[in-house]
């Protein structure tokens, strides 16, 4: 600790995990000086914004890779009201497939769903089991688990394997994900993103929302970040690891605008980065521990393309109301499904906001897009306005640089992209949860290094805000509750990844604050 008494903090990474724990520490100005540094040229990682034309899109902007999530993203959406950028709800319309034979919706009873009937009423039964016999059997990657329940292959390929993947954002690893984080996404409240339904497997138009301007928002908790006294340096990066022990660590730092480099040395450290960067940026210094753990991530090249062609999205995909898609109601909830498709309901028609395309060649493959004009609401209420006058906007993901050959990319009009974007992805294999996860408790702390980021468990903003949060709560500061749920979520994170139970802890703080 330096002459003022205060542990001298470096943030790595200045993603949604690195500016929350920077965030946390800097409500203790008395106990922390925090310094974080960004490679890129703003903060937010993946969380981003491009420009756009309004004139023809009816909005300025758009968010840029992360689009929106559950409404159990407590701590995500504490920060954003916090600067003034409230989520959007929405009700969520996804399309699976293409054509008769592979085609279902969460919004109308598909032919696809009526073939696959017994399947879904079986997958409730599928779930119960994977909860009652966690963690051995949730290990087990889905594709076995859905060969051990005499699942057909083509309700796995078709309705499974489609589901898991646009959520989760898998690197098309979805047939490895172990079967307990599909469990978790339909049962657990701290994580789930649908109910179970055992007529049509998903419940019809859940409430999700959408994030507001993404770029503005991270400039605006920057600013106050620094006025509270962090000190935020973007195009900036750690190329060397001098030297870490619990005395303190040693990094040696350049400024990627002038190019500069500097030695300089803090108290402790918070790699807020993927995990094969952690290991970059470890170097030598990495312990057998770190490279075993850090090592299990798996993590794939994916890019996204933005665009506005229409002629390749209805090749692709289903993008509205087709009788002969329907199935015949069976009921009259599907009565007023179908009212609510064809557009006699004052809130419909359908239009999907999600999109899942798979390949022939092999089902369990797939891309992915979004009708951003249907989904973010800054577009959606500027079409909702001007009677659909504007240009729709597209954004196509393009999963695992290695099976590019599989890609339609080239279908895309190259005069109607409007940006591409590289991402490196996690891919939620089951192995991630046998070496990563139930190792992170023992690597946090050592040689005065803590990890963040959503990678430490599961790919949502909110992971990787709780894990930022987290790392400043092991370091001394305080979690400030606002909200039970949240609370919940945050204190089972910090058993799971940390080794640490919140209770515990925060009485032996009380008792350390009464002496």
């Amino acid at each position: 600790m330096g002459p003022s008494n205060k542990k001298h903090v470096v943030v790595v990474g200045g993603g949604a995990a690195g500016m929350s724990c920077a965030a946390t520490l800097a409500n203790h100005p008395d106990k922390f000086k925090v310094t974080l540094l960004e490679r890129g040229e703003v903060v937010g990682g993946q969380a981003t914004s491009i420009p756009l034309d309004e004139q023809k899109y009816g909005a300025p902007w758009m968010n840029n890779g992360v689009q929106g999530g559950s409404q159990i993203f407590k701590h995500t959406f504490n920060f954003f009201e916090q600067y003034n950028h409230p989520p959007q709800e929405v009700s969520l319309q996804v399309a699976f497939g293409k054509g008769e034979d592979g085609f279902w919706t969460n919004v109308f009873p598909s032919k696809l769903v009526a073939k696959y009937d017994k399947d879904i009423k079986r997958f409730g039964f599928f779930l119960k089991f994977i909860r009652w016999a966690m963690p051995f059997f949730g290990l087990i990657p889905i594709r076995i688990m859905l060969r051990v329940f005499f699942f057909s292959k083509d309700f796995g390929d078709k309705m499974v394997y489609p589901l898991i993947a646009l959520f989760l954002g898998t690197g098309n690893q979805t047939a490895n994900v172990p079967s307990a984080i599909v469990e978790r996404l339909f049962q657990d409240p701290n994580m789930k993103l649908w109910d179970y339904d055992a007529e049509t497997l998903l419940p019809n138009l859940p409430t999700m929302v959408t994030f507001d301007h993404l770029h503005e928002f991270y400039r605006k908790w920057r600013v106050d970040l620094e006025s509270k006294g962090v000190a935020i340096r973007t195009r900036t990066e750690v190329t060397t690891v001098i030297s870490r022990s619990s005395n303190g660590v040693k990094l040696r730092i350049r400024d990627l605008s002038s190019s500069e480099t500097t030695d300089e040395e803090f108290d402790d450290m918070v790699l807020c980065v993927l995990a094969d960067d952690a290991l970059t940026i470890l170097g030598r210094s990495a312990t057998f521990k770190e490279k075993f753990v850090l090592g299990g991530a798996a993590f794939y090249d994916d890019i996204t393309v933005t665009h506005t062609d229409k002629d390749y999205f209805e090749r692709h995909y289903e993008t509205h109301f087709k009788p002969e898609l329907c199935a015949e109601p069976r009921s009259d909830e599907q009565k007023k499904q179908v009212a609510f498709a064809k557009g006699e309901d004052k809130n419909g028609p359908f239009r999907p906001m999600y999109y899942t395309y798979s390949y022939q060649s092999d089902p369990r493959l797939i891309e992915m897009s979004f009708n951003c004009s249907n989904y973010q609401h800054q577009l959606k209420t500027a079409n909702a306005k001007a009677n659909e006058a504007f240009e729709p906007v597209y954004q196509s993901i393009f999963l695992n640089k290695q099976l590019k050959h599989l890609w339609t990319i080239d279908d895309i009009d190259e005069n109607k992209i409007i940006k591409r974007n590289w991402w490196h992805q996690l891919g939620h294999r089951w192995q991630h949860y046998v070496r990563v996860v139930p190792g992170m408790m023992f690597l946090h702390g050592k040689n005065s290094t803590y990890f963040a980021g959503s990678w430490t468990l599961v790919n949502m903003h909110e992971l990787a805000c709780v894990s930022g949060i987290a790392a400043a709560y092991r370091l001394g500061a305080d979690y400030i509750k606002f909200d039970d749920f949240a609370e919940d979520f945050f204190s089972k994170y910090l058993m799971l990844s940390h080794g640490v139970f919140y209770g515990r802890e925060e009485k032996k703080r009380g008792h350390a604050k009464t002496r």
